[in-house]
């Protein structure tokens, strides 16, 4: 092959890359961030109730307290307890009640977070991640709690 036409090949093919992991990144709005490291994490949640958003409609609220420990519950729904920890870049909470972890990339974002989950599909908004002065309010057994 002439030299000429090796040098133009080897150009469409990086700017056929750069093309792929520019659209990657507009696709994945968490990859252009920085996750958070768990002690990051930690300090910035601990003894703090969070809701959980997507386009600014709230899903789930949290408590988080000493010790990396969780009260986590869907909007009318039961509490349920569990802990959080760090697996590389990635937050994981692990429920009482549940043996699969929930791992989650993190990073600040504006007066709160961003999260995504880590099998969100290419192109899943972010959720956001708010601090509230709201009560977690639990249905079922531990009403109130």
């Amino acid at each position: 092959m002439r030299p000429a036409l090796t040098g133009l090949l080897a150009q469409a093919t990086l700017a056929s890359a750069t093309l792929a992991l520019a659209s990657l990144a507009l696709a994945s709005p968490a990859l252009a961030q920085t996750p958070m490291t768990v002690e990051e994490f930690e300090s910035a949640v601990t003894g703090k109730t969070m809701d959980y958003m997507v386009r600014g409609t709230q899903y789930g609220r949290e408590v988080y307290l000493p010790d990396r420990r969780v009260r986590w519950a869907f909007t009318a729904q039961e509490c349920r307890s569990g802990s959080y920890y760090g697996d590389g870049p990635h937050i994981c909470f692990l429920y009482d009640d549940d043996p699969q972890p929930k791992c989650w990339l993190i990073w600040a974002e504006g007066d709160g977070l961003g999260a995504s989950y880590i099998t969100d599909d290419p192109g899943t908004e972010p959720r956001q991640v708010l601090e509230t002065d709201q009560p977690l309010a639990c249905e079922g057994p531990d009403v109130g709690v």
